[in-house]
């Protein structure tokens, strides 16, 4: 099978894009959390049965959770 004219590889990226997606990563920070593998595929189905990634769903879940707290304290430091 022979790809479509003007197509081109979509896996290769352009110097420009490459840099773009470096500044882009440089906002963030990784945190490792670690888990039983039950529990990740736990997490991955819950997700994915909500139309979310893990990731989308772990960072809503903390956020709420936090939002929750503050509200039952009144006085949540972590901001």
């Amino acid at each position: 099978m022979t790809p479509l004219k003007g197509c081109g590889n979509m896996a290769e990226k352009t110097e420009a894009q490459k840099r773009a997606q470096k500044a882009y990563m440089e906002k963030f920070v990784r945190v490792e959390v670690r888990m039983t593998a039950d529990e990740r595929d736990a997490i991955k189905t819950h997700s994915e049965a909500r139309g979310e990634s893990v990731n989308g769903f772990i960072t809503r879940a903390i956020s709420e959770t936090m939002a929750r707290d503050k509200a039952d304290t009144g006085d949540f430091k972590g901001e």
